[in-house]
């Protein structure tokens, strides 16, 4: 994903891009392509990419271990400033250009942005309702028959101790 600075008058552009996952360095749980859209807005010695990523990916629901489809959206900005890189610069947003250079590659920010789009918990629905912990049924199927009020054994001891705490 290559955009031709050289020769681009100042003002605003947009692009639109559209990669294989594979391209641009992405595998499981990514899928399909990779759809970016790209305002650069250009002025003397600097270039400001507003981008919006949208990728499809596949995952397992940490609650109920379904495999459902997702679209992500990661939004990010880029500032390119034509010159030498000052010593003391630590922004990871800000990249500097040589006065030679004519072409902006934004693949490797499309795959890291794209990676950090993905969700710490990766659930089916907001009200998935997982999985019985005794039997496995999926609860968003339905109901299960197991007995709630059944208490595990391992329990037991620190049921005692609550109901002596109670009765004191």
């Amino acid at each position: 994903m290559k955009i031709k600075i050289s020769g681009l008058s100042e003002g605003i552009h947009h692009f639109r891009f559209s990669e294989s996952v594979s391209l641009v360095g992405l595998e499981t749980p990514f899928i399909d392509n990779v759809d970016v859209e790209v305002e650069l807005k250009k002025s003397h010695n600097q270039i400001v990419l507003d981008s919006v990523i949208f990728v499809n990916t596949e995952f397992e629901c940490d609650r109920c271990t379904v495999h459902f489809h997702k679209l992500l959206r990661a939004d990010y900005k880029m500032v390119y400033l034509q010159g030498v890189k000052p010593v003391e610069s630590k922004s990871d947003s800000i990249v500097y250009l040589s006065p030679e250079a004519d072409v902006i590659n934004i693949s490797n920010d499309v795959r890291d942005f794209s990676m950090l789009s993905v969700p710490m918990k990766k659930l089916c629905s907001e009200d998935c309702k997982g999985l019985c912990y005794k039997c496995g049924k999926n609860l968003n199927e339905g109901e299960c028959t197991c007995d709630k009020n059944d208490t595990d054994a391992r329990w037991l001891p620190l049921m005692e101790l609550k109901n002596k705490l109670n009765t004191n």
